[in-house]
């Protein structure tokens, strides 16, 4: 992938933690609307989490690399993402459940909704992807 395409994926990967947050926002309003402060706030850090999962991901594993770099380099750089995303959200969670008074309905659906936006954002680009090849 160019230094071109590069950015043009990361910069996709902002929008969908953008679009996760914005959800995590929403969800979390609406929980606080219907249940109280207890559901609103566990929907936020549920949300919160996979959102920051997805950040950083993005920020250990697409960083630009020089030009004529290795292609391993960019394999390296993504594994290492995967590897402190999964990390962050298991050490996040870890303390979240140990730590603090939660409503776990609440906090796995919005952690797991940041999922759905993912699945979205990537049905949505399968299919723009598809058109453009058709003849």
């Amino acid at each position: 992938m160019g230094s071109e395409g590069f950015s043009t994926a990361r910069h996709e990967a902002l929008r969908i933690i953008a679009a996760q947050a914005a959800l995590t926002l929403l969800l979390a309003l609406l929980c606080w609307l219907i249940w109280g402060d207890l559901a609103g706030v566990s929907a936020l850090i549920g949300g919160g989490i996979g959102a920051l999962g997805n950040l950083v991901q993005l920020s250990f594993g697409m960083r630009p690399l020089p030009p004529g770099a290795d292609p391993r380099m960019a394999l390296g750089a993504l594994y290492r993402g995967v590897a402190l995303k999964v990390a962050v959200t298991v050490l996040a969670f870890v303390w979240v459940l140990r730590g603090l008074r939660i409503a776990p309905a609440e906090l796995f659906c919005a952690y797991a909704a940041t999922f759905v936006v993912y699945w979205l954002a990537l049905m949505r680009k399968s299919v723009s992807g598809s058109k453009r090849r058709a003849p």
